[in-house]
């Protein structure tokens, strides 16, 4: 098939296209505006394929958006293009209006009007996937997961506005008849992980030698899914999963933040110990929680798992010390993020007056 995928230079996006790419004959374009957190340098394993090919541009620009629909002739859009990170929708909404929903609006009218001059085969093989996350429905206290009926209560600028992207999908899906999908995930991590994020910053800060920030008393919980996993789940939903459904993807690796902190602590003591013998673990600092932080999310993934037949294969434990090696064997991946775009410096916090 041929595949455009819009954010393909982000995290999980670049994984996708890996995969695409090494496992099959799929052709992969890759629409994205390389803001911040776009890396051309997360596909330079694959950027050299005869099937790889790449466009600069903003999903908010329709002209944009309608050349390349008209030029590589797609049967699949994955949609996933967004501002991801919850501390900077706290500290400006307005990247995550304009991209989420705008962009999504954008995306979606230019998909229409591409799909419905398809015609035969053509138009019946055409999927638009809809890639969002679980922080759509809210938080959760100590017991239950979320299912693919759960009601929205997103809590955050950034779940708001990753809310309103899934609902426009929807409707899209059943006003117009577009054929879409749409996917909510757990927390990702794994390589090439933009160095905002929690397992990141985490592991950067220790090899630096820098104070480990845990938010309030490190009890909130998350369900973690290794990166390539969702991959692979992404590519069973839009190959063989129904027009119009929803597939939610969890790792089933439920960790409070601290334990998720104490056990890439754990690992370093034993693969790069500190030289003067002191555990990473003295690195750990709390400090003032995240404005509105949800208490716990986790993922009932037994629909994707009973329909599509995929399960993750990585285990946190396998998962944290594979994505912690690769950090320890890439340094100039991040290196270059932390002298050009961003320092590992606290983000989110509401300041009044």
């Amino acid at each position: 098939m041929r595949i455009l995928v819009t954010g393909g230079a982000g995290f999980i996006g670049s994984a996708l296209v890996r995969r695409l790419l090494d496992h099959g004959e799929h052709e992969v374009l890759v629409f994205d505006k390389l803001t911040y957190a776009g890396n051309l340098n997360s596909l330079a394993s694959v950027s050299d394929s005869p099937r790889f090919s790449f466009v600069q541009a903003d999903i908010c620009d329709a002209a944009a958006v309608q050349g390349a629909l008209a030029e590589f002739r797609p049967d699949v859009v994955a949609h996933l293009a967004a501002e991801s990170h919850v501390d900077r929708s706290i500290d400006g909404p307005d990247a995550f209006i304009e991209t989420n929903i705008v962009g999504t609006f954008v995306l979606l009218n230019q998909a229409l009007r591409y799909w419905s001059g398809l015609s035969g085969e053509d138009k019946a093989r055409f999927r638009f996937h809809h890639i969002s996350t679980d922080e759509v429905f809210g938080a959760l206290g100590e017991d239950g997961y979320f299912t693919e009926e759960t009601a929205y209560d997103p809590r955050s600028p950034y779940s708001a506005s990753k809310a309103g992207s899934d609902h426009l999908v929807r409707a899209w899906g059943h006003t117009y008849g577009l054929p879409v999908l749409v996917t909510n995930c757990s927390n990702n991590y794994g390589p090439y992980h933009f160095p905002e994020k929690l397992i990141p910053l985490i592991i950067i800060r220790a090899l630096k030698g820098e104070p480990l920030p845990v938010y309030g008393d490190g009890s909130n919980v998350r369900d973690w899914l290794y990166v390539e996993d969702h991959a692979r789940a992404l590519q069973a939903v839009f190959e063989r999963g129904s027009v119009g459904e929803t597939y939610n993807i969890g790792g089933g690796a439920e960790r409070k933040n601290i334990e998720v902190v104490r056990a890439i602590c754990g690992i370093l003591d034993r693969v790069q110990p500190r030289a003067d013998g002191v555990s990473y673990a003295d690195q750990i600092t709390f400090v003032t929680d995240r404005p509105g932080h949800d208490y716990r999310y986790a993922i009932d993934a037994s629909k994707i798992q009973s329909n599509l037949g995929w399960s993750p294969s990585v285990t946190f434990e396998e998962g944290i010390e594979r994505t912690i090696r690769w950090y320890l064997e890439n340094k100039s991946w991040w290196q270059e993020i932390l002298d050009g775009r961003y320092a590992t410096q606290r983000l989110g916090v509401v300041r009044n007056g």
